[in-house]
């Protein structure tokens, strides 16, 4: 993907207070209140205004500047680039609701709710805004832990890809919503596999899909295991993404006139419809069908995606083999 470089300002933002708020990485939590005409550089030296203590952030790596409502973000030639919204920029102008990636880090421009100390909103031993470098957090010798960490609510699955596909990041994404949990295993921003923990069967490719479902819940980017995959997807995320929401929307406009996930599906007795008039597809799904003990045990038994065995099954209901148990 270019880099976006823009040399026309987007109209200047609302005169109420901003700030940048770490939504992920380790300063999680924290703000750091934009002011008029004040530059903020951010870097790894202990000199600079805003201290992030991390290898993948360059000693001076970008600039940020309010000047006449509009806020200005420059990357200082670091070396793993600075991304606004999943881009990878030079120089371009902020809106609240963007969402900043360096390093770990990801911040968002948010409206402040209440009038922070002036030059931060995090106390001293917290905040990355100080002219020294952020202590390290301690941790148990041979546990690297979480590299980022946040709320799906605050970044939804989608945004995430996209940072991390654009920015080429290796590691395991974890994601835990519900009862459910899901791993991602990227390799230089590239899909190289995913998982369901309580469906170990189900192909990658639909595990991922699978995922875009949750909404809710938290994610960490793990670092990369040493694990090799039989298989690997080495799937672009723009192109994952893009067909994943393609299936997502065709299947919830399916949903209406579908069974119920916990549905048992029987055959139609007495069964008028002739089976010679299947062909292999209809009639694996058929089987799948009476052999699983409910429709969702179906979807993950079959091989084919949700979408086209949720359409396999809606067939096989309008012509009359199959029918939801009473």
């Amino acid at each position: 993907m270019s880099e976006r470089h823009e040399s026309n300002p987007r109209p200047p933002a609302a005169s109420k207070p901003l700030a940048l708020r770490f939504i992920s990485g380790k300063y999680q939590g924290g703000e750091y209140p934009l002011e008029e005409g004040k530059e903020v550089v951010v870097g790894r030296s202990s000199d600079l205004d805003m201290v992030l203590v991390e290898e993948m952030v360059s000693r001076r790596h970008a600039r940020i500047l309010m000047k006449a409502g509009i806020i200005t973000i420059q990357d200082l030639g670091s070396t793993n680039g600075t991304f606004v919204n999943g881009e990878k920029i030079r120089q371009t102008n902020l809106q609240e609701g963007d969402r900043v990636l360096i390093g770990t880090s990801i911040l968002k421009v948010v409206a402040l709710t209440q009038k922070a100390p002036k030059g931060t909103g995090l106390p001293d031993q917290e905040r990355p805004s100080v002219r020294k470098p952020m202590p390290r957090p301690r941790r148990a010798r041979g546990d690297e832990g979480p590299r980022m960490s946040g709320d799906l609510q605050e970044i939804p699955l989608p945004d995430l890809m996209q940072l991390f596909g654009t920015s080429r990041k290796t590691g395991v994404l974890v994601l835990r919503s519900e009862n459910r949990v899901g791993r991602v295993y990227l390799e230089q921003g590239v899909i190289k596999h995913a998982e369901l923990e309580a469906h170990p069967d189900v192909g990658p490719l639909k595990a991922f899909f699978r995922m875009l479902h949750f909404t809710e819940g938290l994610f960490e980017l793990n670092p990369a295991e040493q694990r090799s995959f039989t298989s690997p997807l080495d799937a672009n995320v723009q192109e994952v993404l893009m067909e994943g929401f393609r299936q997502l929307d065709e299947f919830n406009q399916l949903k209406g006139i579908l069974p119920a996930l916990t549905a048992r599906l029987i055959l139609r007795t007495p069964l008028e419809a002739p089976l010679h008039e299947l062909d292999p597809a209809h009639l694996d799904i058929l089987q799948q069908a009476l052999n699983s003990p409910h429709f969702q045990g179906l979807l993950d038994r079959s091989k084919l995606p949700d979408l086209e065995t949720s359409e396999i099954v809606r067939s096989l209901i309008q012509r009359g083999y199959l029918t939801a148990a009473s």
